[in-house]
């Protein structure tokens, strides 16, 4: 446990770089992916802005990339991360490949959930003449609100499982805190403590996720 006490400067800054990319993510990913779960609902066959070529597109883009796992995501694009932030290792490009990830997990998530709103309410604002740009913005996000916050909430849930790989391209974090200074020196208290601190971390978002649902479906 001394070794612990020993180490604790460089426990808060893992839980600051984990903190870091995790928020990061969620929001950049979040943003980008509502933007394209909304062009692939809008643009699905008899929906609102029924546009084929572009549909199709962004699905086939979509099941391409969700299904990757992250260590080879963030592998695969790196001429992409050189070419957009300059470096392939660090903090930045962890956090850039995750919000890249997330964004087409997110994107699916809105895409599902918008579907399930129900015709006859999108109907009745076709009927009154809103146009399709004012339909999702105020009839089909609305409606969707409660399910989609629970979507996030599950990608923040994911995006904190991802981050403790950010070790391996020197990102920093819980994860590679737990590997350096616990598992390599066969320190399990500190592994044990690291997991702790992500279980917790864990367990406030789904709380705060849970919660924003709650209030969303209580409308």
């Amino acid at each position: 446990m001394h070794e612990f006490i020993a180490n604790l400067p460089v426990f808060r800054e893992a839980i600051g770089q984990t903190f870091y990319i995790v928020l990061i993510s969620v929001v950049a990913g979040g943003v980008l992916g509502l933007a394209i779960g909304l062009v692939l609902y809008a643009t699905r066959p008899g929906n609102l802005m029924a546009n084929r070529p572009v549909y199709v597109v962004a699905n086939i883009l979509v099941n391409v990339v969700r299904p990757i796992p992250f260590v080879i995501f963030i592998t695969a694009i790196q001429p992409l991360m050189l070419h957009t932030i300059g470096t392939t290792i660090g903090t930045n490009a962890v956090t850039f490949a995750l919000s890249l990830s997330a964004a087409f997990a997110v994107s699916r998530i809105v895409e599902q959930n918008l579907l399930t709103v129900s015709p006859g309410v999108i109907e009745a604002a076709r009927a009154a003449g809103a146009r399709p740009v004012s339909i999702i913005v105020t009839v089909l996000i609305p409606e969707a609100l409660g399910p989609i916050v629970l979507g996030y909430t599950f990608i923040f849930v994911a995006v904190v499982d991802m981050s403790a790989q950010a070790g391996l391209f020197g990102g920093g974090g819980l994860g590679d805190f737990a590997i350096t200074y616990g598992s390599q020196r066969y320190n399990w208290p500190i592994v044990y403590i690291t997991v702790a601190t992500i279980v917790v971390i864990v367990q406030a978002g789904q709380f705060l996720g849970n919660r924003l649902a709650r209030r969303a479906l209580r409308r």
